[in-house]
């Protein structure tokens, strides 16, 4: 009897010769949860049914280059990542729609405590650390970057724990300050974040 990985890697295969039944399984399959999490981003109904649609689209456009010995899943997930954020980058546009969207947003504070990011970003994140203080980038890079204690970071620069944690502190308001300057890398946060923590 074949195994539920072992169906998909044929659902998959079929996919890829075109096939329509295939497809249809597949859409069964995966839609439900990902109009969930992308109702959950976009919070309206009209527009989370349209993306849905457009990743199932690009999915049977690219059938043809889909890699069948990678996730299927992630790389729904992905696409459904990129239209949601492609989707927030043109309200951005209004202030206000963006100040709701931070606002409501659990991510924005989920950045606090880790990192993330997409490769995109990756420089525009490197240069808002690159603003802080010396003494406070070393502490957030020890400790966000690195992974390290407080107690650790103590020891290793010598300097009191309630201290570090003070400089994180002060580090995490002045990256919230340059984020807000800086659309894109907002946007990535957010949308990277909360499907971090649906999927």
């Amino acid at each position: 009897m074949a195994s539920d990985n072992e169906k998909l890697q044929l659902l998959i295969n079929q996919l890829q010769q075109s096939s329509q039944l295939a497809f249809t399984q597949l859409y069964d399959l995966y839609s439900r949860q990902l109009y969930r999490n992308i109702l959950r981003l976009v919070r309206d109904d009209d527009i989370a049914q349209e993306l849905l649609q457009d990743l199932f689209l690009k999915i049977w456009e690219k059938r043809h280059s889909i890699n069948a010995e990678s996730s299927f899943k992630s790389y729904l997930y992905k696409i459904a990542e990129n239209l949601v954020y492609g989707h927030f980058r043109k309200i951005t546009a209004d202030k206000r729609l963006k100040e709701r969207l931070i606002m409501s947003s659990t991510a924005f504070d989920t950045f606090a405590e880790e990192t993330i990011i997409t490769k995109e970003n990756n420089e525009l994140l490197k240069n808002a650390i690159e603003s802080l203080p010396p003494q406070r980038r070393q502490v957030y890079t020890l400790c966000k970057l690195e992974g390290k204690s407080y107690e650790e970071v103590s020891l290793e620069m010598g300097i009191a724990t309630s201290t570090v944690r003070n400089q994180i502190v002060q580090a995490n308001k002045a990256l919230r300050e340059y984020l807000k300057l800086n659309d894109d890398l907002l946007i990535a946060l957010i949308i990277t974040g909360l499907f971090r923590h649906i999927n």
